[in-house]
């Protein structure tokens, strides 16, 4: 392949990847204050009524290093409209309503755009 197709050749690639939409997945980070000493509880509670949501992508809970009554959730999703939808789903309105008395307070919260995941991109 001359020098000149090979040019050809990415550019037509590039194009055809531009071509295509971007997906429009939906993010939230978050921090969840657990009463003190109902950290875990708390956890275990979100852990199990969160399980099967239709269109969640990941749902991630993490105890904070610095602060022991602390949680941080990441969640990704295919849409907003499926993050919406799911807080009506039974499990997580069970989750929320025992939950609930195990809640302190909600530290900082954002909405992501997420782009992709590096671990599935390389598989």
């Amino acid at each position: 392949m001359t020098r000149g197709a090979a040019f050809l050749a990415l550019a037509m690639l590039a194009g055809a990847a531009t071509a295509q939409p971007a997906p429009t997945h939906y993010g939230l980070i978050g921090q969840m204050k657990a009463v003190p000493g109902k950290r875990a509880e708390l956890a275990a509670i979100l852990l199990a009524g969160t399980a099967k949501m239709p269109g969640c992508l990941g749902y991630l809970i993490a105890e904070d290093a610095k602060d022991l009554d602390a949680l941080w959730i990441t969640e990704t999703w295919d849409s907003k409209a499926s993050h919406d939808a799911s807080l009506s789903l039974p499990a997580v309105r069970a989750a929320i309503a025992k939950g609930r008395p195990l809640i302190a307070g909600f530290g900082q919260s954002i909405e992501t755009k997420p782009l992709g995941d590096a671990a599935t991109a390389a598989r």
